[in-house]
């Protein structure tokens, strides 16, 4: 029986699932990523659970396991290097070769890592909603906006090692400020974070009143606001259809770089509401030129939101 490992490196925890070959979890455990300074301490804690996982499963396996790997998917991940590159939201600071770190402390014949979009992408690939198109574009919404590129069935990292990053393309120039200092970036506007502060900035210049005034506004969030607007209201209908048209348009410009053939969406805004998705449609064909329209699809993910992460990183491991 061949099994894979997958991790999921969040700032709050690190979570680690075995996945079989039809891409179904059977075991997961987790710790806290944050308890963790040195990047050694880490590599050290991670390595003890893949082999606590590891050891949990064969025990309760009725035949031998072939374990493929383990793929990892981490914030500013370098998949060309397997380093950690300056991760803002990770204790452990400057350049980390955690994948050589845990070829070390493994006996497994894959470890691969790659940053979270790109994860995902692989992970549509091989048990998702893509696996019959070798040109696609996987957008993953959350606080940011992440994506991966896959051409000709190879996904794309560029020379680099950090090719795809949709979510810092300039999408109002002199817009609002982003993390680098930049302005007007895609996921300035398009992800749970741009959402809500497009709801305050609609509410500032409109007024009036909303479904969510009952809220501190400290607790509103991009699901509030989705759902208030399928449900009619105003304000938040005008803020999802403003993000949907922002960000067909640009998608109807990145489609001019691949031609793929399709988009993939995973993440709470597009997952919960219609009015993002139709409006976002409706934008990507209006920008499309006439070679491209009605050409491309637009597919939200397949994969089940739960295990998402873990899924995709095991995917790296399991095509490489």
């Amino acid at each position: 029986m061949q099994l894979t490992l997958g991790t999921d490196i969040g700032g709050t925890n690190t979570c680690t699932g075995v996945v079989d070959v039809s891409g179904k979890v059977i075991k997961k455990a987790s710790f806290p990523t944050g308890d963790y300074v040195k990047a050694e301490d880490y590599a050290d804690a991670l390595a003890r659970c893949v082999r606590e996982l590891m050891a949990a499963v064969e025990a309760d396996a009725d035949e031998a396991i072939e374990w493929v790997g383990l793929g990892i998917g981490a914030p500013n991940g370098n998949q060309l290097s397997g380093c950690i590159e300056h991760a803002p939201n990770l204790n452990f600071k400057g350049i980390v070769p955690l994948a050589d770190l845990l070829k070390t402390r493994l006996d497994l014949p894959v470890v691969k890592l790659t940053n979270d979009a790109n994860a995902a992408a692989v992970g549509e690939k091989l048990y998702g909603a893509a696996k019959d198109f070798d040109n696609f574009i996987m957008v993953t919404l959350g606080t940011g906006l992440g994506s991966g590129i896959f051409v000709n069935g190879e996904l794309v990292c560029g020379e680099s090692g950090f090719a795809g990053e949709l979510g810092h393309m300039t999408a109002i120039p002199n817009g609002r400020y982003c993390g680098f200092g930049r302005r007007g970036s895609l996921e300035n506007y398009c992800s749970a974070t741009g959402i809500r502060r497009t709801f305050f900035d609609m509410l500032a210049q409109r007024g009036g009143s909303t479904a969510l005034d009952h809220l501190p506004i400290a607790e509103v969030t991009s699901k509030h606001i989705s759902e208030a607007a399928e449900a009619g209201d105003a304000i938040c209908q005008e803020t999802m259809e403003y993000t949907g048209r922002l960000l067909g348009e640009a998608l109807a410009s990145t489609a001019l770089v691949t031609a793929p053939g399709a988009f993939f969406f995973f993440g709470g805004p597009v997952q919960r509401g219609g009015v993002l998705m139709n409006t976002t449609r409706e934008s990507f064909e209006e920008y499309l030129i006439p070679t491209y329209k009605n050409k491309i699809q637009l597919i939200e993910s397949e994969l089940p939101s739960g295990d998402a992460a873990i899924l995709g990183a095991s995917a790296l491991a399991q095509l490489a």
